[in-house]
């Protein structure tokens, strides 16, 4: 259907491609039915050699827009035939919301079930297990945002064909839209001119966040005037209804199993665009992000909640402490409206910020519409921490809860708690990742300028000693204003490294996740690291230090990575700084291009292993973060479930990061329905690991 309505849009702009797409496509149907015969190939073939320039690139685009169409039908189809196994399937007791499929918590949950496992020992492993997955930008992703959405449009209106109660008027409504949207694809540039700035591709992973992920982590009641429409529920409530039936417990409302992190604007590694500036842009610009997402929630919730008796003794305190509100005897409403206004003071701040960074800034809209109808919100204090909007709500869930609502607890009130516990205000918190020569260089610069010597001449052993005693010295290195003007004369890039360390120290520490060194080494790469955050006054009492990563991906790095985490693991300041926990990243492309795909996946195993066992020697709770690609080389693996299944034994204990790059973002969280089943692999794969 798809390709016929294609066909129809290129006879009616260019019947010479038309032409020539048909013969193309009816040739290669006939070669597929009889791969024997090998006419209908050697037709292709001179036509291929006939057809002009012009027509070639007619006839490519034609087949990519075609491939692209069947994707966004397979896409569909993937949640049919999911649907499909549910209806047929009458044999389980134990009947939820969620697929009855291996790769799914339901399934896994059914599993362990028969294996003899406790339900309460399943329950409590799913609670405390913790799955982030890191978004980030790839260089290779050339397909424009606008087509994507088309596309994903195009298997929304797939769906909606298929509905039983569907109007022969609505039926010929959604024809015509699917041929307007295969046309308005036919007639764009079907790939990016310019490279995407940095600001641009962070911009695209928050529209990933706000156009899917934050419906399908939990979709809430969309309420409009009075009215609620239909409910659809999303992952974390389908989670907790399948707790309910298969263990005969509620997921708690304030865990999140699954949260979401970026290296979109932290990530500087061989990204000269991805400045300190550029930074400092994209956090205030995620934390602008996240108050409109919640103020929206919170607006829908006002309208909801006009309760106007039995409260809770803490709920009453609460609402006493706002000082003006017309919310008189609904209380609930006194909290919101209260809320409301700090998230309208965030914004405007954000907003603020964002314009003295960069006239060039994302753009943004303005909250002057919504202030104007929230008096008052310059006399409050803004929401930065998410607990300032997680402790007020669960205060009004359990207000609820006590009282006898607990029906309305479980509606708007728990969607927005379990958003909190996922997103926080800052949507997702930024890594920072730069290769570990740049702190080399930075630090030589700093101890020429010290005049001690140069800190890349010297050996492993005068770089760990130094850094030592300098972690360990209450003096700093040098005064940060010298820094900010350049007084000490530092090359260029040295400051910019350096400066990282600036803006990363004026953040909020929930605006930030981990600080990760591309080429880490060596043991003197983390303490590097943990130097120059002591440096900008980045320390744990403070809570301001971010732990530092070193990624191990070459062969040789993977292979000597246990004798590093010895080393790194023996130093005193190192280990009173880490509460007992390490993250390691393990890379996949380097070692794949190094030594092959399969001596790569076995020294990754072996490597995984081998640090396992060094972190247990020490106590240290260690966290292996995978960054993984879209291709087998760089690590992808469409199997997702049991790629999980296949790490070492031990490496994972129920902690899980990695990445999602570029293109497999919109694979894996393009529309919701694919959202959700990819986080209910994610969460079963834990589970059952």
């Amino acid at each position: 259907m798809l390709s016929n309505m294609l066909a129809e849009v290129v006879k009616r702009e260019n019947p010479a491609v038309y032409d020539y797409y048909t013969r193309f496509r009816k040739l290669g149907m006939d070669r597929a039915a009889n791969p024997d015969d090998p006419e209908p190939f050697e037709v292709m073939k001179q036509l291929a050699i006939d057809i002009g320039p012009r027509d070639t690139l007619g006839v490519m685009k034609t087949f990519c827009i075609a491939l692209n169409l069947v994707n966004s039908a397979e896409v569909h189809h993937r949640m049919r035939l999911i649907r499909q196994s549910e209806d047929n399937d009458e044999s389980s007791v134990h009947v939820g919301p969620l697929p009855m499929v291996e790769d799914g918590i339901r399934g896994t949950m059914e599993i362990l079930l028969e294996e003899g496992h406790d339900p309460n020992k399943i329950f409590e492993k799913l609670v405390r297990q913790k799955n982030e997955i890191v978004l980030t930008a790839h260089p290779t992703e050339v397909n424009r945002k606008t087509l994507l959405t088309k596309y994903r449009a195009i298997s929304e209106l797939l769906a909606n064909l298929e509905r039983s109660d569907l109007h022969p008027f609505e039926r010929a409504d959604t024809l015509n839209q699917l041929r307007g949207i295969i046309s308005a694809i036919w007639g764009a540039d079907e790939i990016r001119r310019n490279k995407p700035t940095v600001q641009k591709e962070a911009a695209g992973g928050c529209a990933v966040i706000e156009s899917v992920l934050w419906d399908a982590v939990h979709n809430m009641l969309n309420v409009c005037c009075y009215f609620p429409t239909i409910f659809q529920p999303s992952y974390l409530r389908k989670l907790d209804a399948q707790c309910r039936v298969t263990l005969g417990k509620k997921f708690p409302v304030d865990v999140a199993p699954i949260k979401f992190a970026s290296w979109i604007g932290g990530d500087r590694d061989g990204n000269p665009n991805c400045t300190p500036e550029v930074t400092r842009e994209v956090i205030a610009h995620q934390r602008l992000r996240a108050a409109k997402l919640f103020l929206n929630d919170l607006n829908n919730l006002y309208s909801e909640l006009a309760i106007s008796s039995r409260f809770s003794k803490e709920l009453e305190e609460l609402a006493d402490a706002v000082v003006e509100s017309e919310d008189r005897r609904e209380k609930y409403r006194r909290v919101i409206g209260h809320l409301r206004k700090r998230l309208v003071r965030t914004i405007k701040e954000c907003e603020a910020r964002l314009s003295n960074l960069n006239d060039s800034s994302v753009h943004f809209v303005s909250a002057e519409q919504t202030s104007r109808s929230l008096e008052g919100w310059e006399d409050v204090e803004p929401i930065i921490k998410s607990g300032d909007l997680m402790t007020p709500m669960k205060v009004i869930y359990d207000s609820l809860v006590q009282t006898g609502f607990e029906l309305v607890a479980d509606g708007l009130v728990s969607d927005i708690i379990r958003r909190i516990a996922v997103f926080g205000m800052t949507l997702v918190p930024l890594d920072i990742r730069e290769e570990s020569t740049r702190h080399t260089l930075a630090l030589d610069a700093i101890t020429r300028h010290l005049g001690i010597g140069s800190y890349k001449e010297w050996d492993e052993a005068a770089r760990l000693n130094w850094l030592q005693s300098e972690l360990n010295s209450k003096r700093p290195l040098f005064r940060i204003r010298d820094i900010e003007k350049n007084l000490l004369g530092l090359d260029p890039d040295v400051r910019k490294t350096l400066m990282v360390f600036q803006v990363a120290s004026e953040q909020d520490p929930e605006s930030l996740g981990a600080y990760v060194i591309s080429q880490g080494q060596t043991a003197s790469d983390v303490l590097a690291v943990m130097l120059l955050q002591k440096q900008f006054g980045m320390t744990k009492s403070n809570g301001k230090l971010m732990r530092v990563v070193p990624l191990f991906e070459t062969l040789n790095d993977l292979n000597n990575s246990p004798k590093q985490l010895e080393s790194l693991f023996s130093i005193s300041p190192y280990m009173g700084n880490i509460n007992g926990k390490q993250e390691i990243m393990v890379g996949y492309s380097d070692s794949a291009k190094d030594a092959g795909r399969i001596a790569a996946c076995w020294a990754q195993y072996t490597a995984q292993e081998a640090m396992a066992k060094v972190a247990s020697k020490y106590g240290i709770e260690l966290t292996f973060f995978h960054g993984k690609g879209g291709t087998v080389g760089r690590g992808g693996n469409p199997a997702l479930y049991r790629a999980i299944l296949s790490h070492p034994p031990n490496t994972i204990n129920g902690r899980f990061r990695v990445t999602e790059q570029g293109e497999m973002i919109r694979q894996n969280f393009g529309t919701k329905e694919i959202g959700e089943r990819s986080l209910d692999i994610y969460t079963a794969a834990l589970l059952r690991e």
